[in-house]
This record gives structure tokens, sequence and C-alpha cells, in this order.
């Protein structure tokens, strides 16, 4: 065959292809038309990670350990009108991403072929009609080439059923592709379902339905120590550890309805959208709650303030607005087809939420500010105590988020066609450890005890117990004397401070 330099001509799909998976390890045509690129019409018929067979000493042969991609009922149609035409091959190209540069190349000039030209083919170094491929340098029997033509006047051609079993773990592509002008309005039915050792799931998603399990038991164990706290010290619960309980029980559910997600998608090859819609939504929920709870502290609602006054109805229409953009996203990502959307459109959906994202952030540190300064003039030590802790832990979070951030973006424009997919289940993993480490701190801090209600809002006549404790002693009582009455006198700017702090907390109320 014709010796290959330059790469695979749709090398460029390949860059927005590997980004997402379809649907499931059960791949349906339902009548796609084929697209022309170069000199070749295509369709694509898939991208997995699909780690290698299992090795069967006793040459016993079980469908537990294998893995393949099988084609069932794969079947093109044409229209009748181009039925009075002769057809060239319709070929199914199934090849591993290290061996994309095997697929077509440059045939002469600098212009790239994936078809066989007759040129090429008075050459003989390939079949007119036909595409250009060369055995891969590592397996010779790589990539996998066949194909169908139809026979007279047929308007169907049906594939013959096969497998290809996977011998050497990879990201293994599929496409259909033609070279017969003709057949510009062929579609292709049918579906192939891809099989790795242990279940249905890709390669790349594999990883997660393990990290959802321990997941989920984390939460658990956090809803254990919660609770039990929550139980015993009921009485003493104020309303920001309400919303503390809320995110926790919602965590539960988003954790356990991946994993459902996920083990039913590997064992029935078809992603549940039930339940995978569930699982979205729980979190997007979780997600919008904790970014409303997190901004409503740091405004020091609940222990510096009761209400937020004016300021609820902009923090519900930014909640409003995040959940949203969010749940958009989210759905688009995990529910349905995803691999039909492109680059630009992904980014129209990632950016309004990447936007809200740091609205909030500039927000929340700009209200910790105010609330620690304030704290800090009304000698609030016990709460000033942890909103610097508080404080610190958001830092850090923030910190880790924009290094991870940058640890993406870097992970992604140096693997372009995804060879590094067995390292991708990461990305996705470190966030929700994230928001779950975040949320322990939370927890730790206002944990319910017998003094929850110290670091609840009161009214300023009770703050005075929270500025130092120990300045509280015994007076016995005695005669009235001209020193207690300059005491009292000098006594009384203290209350002016005191109405010029309730002028502080009706200025809260009204903001």
């Amino acid at each position: 065959m014709l010796k290959l330099r330059d790469s695979f001509f749709f090398l460029p799909i390949l860059c927005f292809c590997f980004v997402f998976f379809v649907d499931g390890s059960v791949h349906e045509y339902n009548g796609e038309k084929f697209v022309g690129k170069g000199n070749a019409f295509v369709v694509h018929g898939g991208s997995e990670g699909i780690y290698s067979s299992f090795a069967d000493p006793y040459n016993v042969t079980a469908t537990i350990g294998d893995s393949y991609i099988r084609f069932e009922k794969v079947t093109f149609r044409r229209p009748k009108e181009a039925a009075n035409f002769s057809s060239k091959a319709i070929q199914a190209v199934v090849f591993e991403v290290e061996d994309r540069d095997t697929i077509g190349g440059s045939a002469y000039g600098g212009q790239r072929a994936v078809c066989c030209t007759a040129d090429l083919a008075k050459l003989g170094v390939c079949l007119e009609g036909e595409v250009i491929y060369r055995p891969s340098t590592e397996n010779p029997n790589w990539p996998k080439v066949f194909g169908i033509s139809f026979n007279g006047d047929d308007e169907v051609a049906t594939l013959r059923s096969r497998s290809i079993k996977i011998t050497k773990t990879g990201m293994y592509n599929l496409y259909f592709i033609h070279c017969d002008v003709n057949l510009k309005d062929l579609t292709v039915e049918g579906k192939t379902i891809w099989k790795n050792p242990n279940g249905y799931l890709p390669g790349r998603m594999a990883p997660l339905m393990n990290f959802y399990g321990f997941m989920s038991l984390a939460f658990v164990i956090l809803g254990i120590f919660w609770f039990s706290q929550y139980a015993r010290f009921w009485r003493e619960i104020f309303p920001l550890q309400n919303c503390i309980t809320l995110v926790i029980t919602l965590g539960m559910l988003e954790m356990a309805l991946w994993y459902f997600d996920y083990a039913e998608f590997n064992e029935s090859g078809i992603r549940p959208v039930g339940i995978t819609m569930w699982a979205v939504s729980f979190g997007t929920i979780k997600r919008t709650v904790s970014w409303i709870i997190i901004l409503m502290v740091s405004m020091g609602y609940g222990v510096v303030r009761p209400t937020l006054g004016g300021l609820t109805s902009k923090v519900i229409m930014l909640g409003a607005t995040f959940f949203l953009a969010s749940e958009v996203l989210e759905v688009v990502e995990n529910v349905g087809a995803v691999s039909d959307l492109s680059g630009k459109a992904r980014l129209f959906l990632v950016l309004p939420v990447a936007i809200l994202d740091a609205f909030f952030i500039l927000w929340i540190f700009t209200s910790l500010s105010a609330t620690l300064n304030k704290l800090q003039a009304r000698r609030m030590t016990v709460k000033l105590d942890i909103y610097r802790k508080f404080t610190n832990a958001l830092a850090v979070a923030v910190i880790m988020s924009v290094g991870w951030i940058c640890y993406e973006l870097y992970f992604k424009l140096n693997d372009v066609y995804n060879e590094q997919w067995q390292n991708a289940w990461i990305i996705p993993a470190f966030w929700q450890i994230l928001s779950f480490s975040l949320l322990c701190v939370i927890c730790v801090l206002w944990a319910p005890s017998q003094n929850s209600m110290r670091y609840a809002y009161s009214d300023e006549a009770n703050e005075d117990f929270d500025k130092d404790d120990t300045t509280l002693t015994l007076i016995k009582p005695s005669s009235t004397t001209m020193k207690d009455f300059k005491t009292a006198a000098e006594a009384r700017p203290v209350q002016g401070h005191n109405g010029a702090s309730n002028r502080d907390l009706e200025e809260d109320k009204t903001e």
C-alpha cells in the first residue's frame, strides 16, 4: 500500500468526537446521513476506550471477560432514484487512536486523500473507490476494514453481523465511509455494541462507578455524624444548620443516583434516562443550594443578622439563574446523544455557568470582608474565629479550583485525541472531592452542640457574652457611694454604643 506521511484527513473531527461519548455502549444509528469530507463521505459510528479481553488460559469461550465491538443489523439505504446506478463499496473502518495515521494520507502534491483515485489505482497502490489504508506496525491485523456494495437495483444493503475482539487496550474509533458521489444521500441504520471485560460501561467512565460508590459511603459516614448530633441537640438547632442538613441529604441522594446510573449503564449497555435525569437534577439542586448557603453565611445570615433584607430577592434570582444554566449544561452532557453537540455549542453552555460561578465567588468574598469587619468591631471573638476559619477554607478551595482548571486545560490541550482516556475520570472526580471536603469543614465549624445557639444571631444585649467570657465576676452588694455615681456616669457612653449597635442592626435589616 501507499506509504503515508500525513495524518488522516478528518483528524480535526476526532478532536471533537473524542471529547464526548454517545449515550451508551449500544450505539444506535437511526438514518444518519453521510457527510462529505475531502473526497470521501463519512458517518462517525462511535469512539470509546476499551480494555483488552481477559486472558483465557483454558481456551474457553465466554462472554464475561471478553472485549469486543459487535455489528448488528447495520443497514445502508439509498434513495430509489439512485438505485439505477452501480455503486462502489461502503466500508466500515475500525482503528485504534495510535493507528490513526494508517488511514488515508497524501496522494501527491500535498493533497490529502482517503478514497483511492483513478490515478492512484493505475499506480497499483490501492483499489479505486476504496479507503486508503496500510497495516499497523504493531499489529498487522489492524485497522479492520470491511464493507458491502449494493446488488443491482437494491435500495438496501445489510452488513454481515460480526464481532471484532479487542486484544489491546486503547481508544477505538468506528467510521462508515464510502467514495461514491452517487450515494451522497445514503443513510445508515442499525447498531453496534461495544463491550469492556467487566461490562458495557465505556472505559473512561468505568472508574467513576467505583468512585461514586466510595463517595456514597463517605456521605453516609458524614450523614451519620451530622444527624446523630442533630438529633442529640435538636433544641439548639438554628436555621443555618437546617440548610447544612439539606445539602447533606441532597449529596447522599446525588451520589447514590450516580452510582446506580453507572451500574445500570454497565449492566445493560444503554444509559437509563430516568436515573440520569434524577442524578443530574439532584446534583444541580445541591450545587445551587450550596452556593446560596455559602453566600448567606458570608453575609452573616443567622449569625450576625436575622434576615437578608432587600438582598433576598437578588440572592434568589442569582440562584435561579445558576440552576437553569447548570441544569441545561448537565442534561446536554449526560442525557441523550451528547456526541452530536459541537464544540461551539458546548462553549455556549459552559460560559454562562463559569460567569455565574465567578460572580458567586466575588460576592461571597466581598460579603465575608464586610462581615469580618463587623464582627471585629463588635468584638464577637467566638464568631470571628469561626468566620476566619471559614474564610481560610474558602480561600484554599478557590486556589485549588483555579489550579485544577489550569491543569484541566493543560490536560485537554496536550491530549487532543484522548489517548490519556484512562486518567480522564480524575477530572470530574476532583470537583466532587473538593466540594465534599468543603462541606466537611462547614459541618465541623457549625456542628450541632449544646452551645449551638452561641453561634446564632441574637439581640445585642446578649452578644456581650460573646465578647469576653472571662470578664464575668461576682459583685457583693454594697452601699451607694459617690464612686458608684461616678461609675454610673462613666457607663453612659456604653449605652450609647449599644444604641449605635442597634442602629447598625436596623440598617442590616433594611439593606
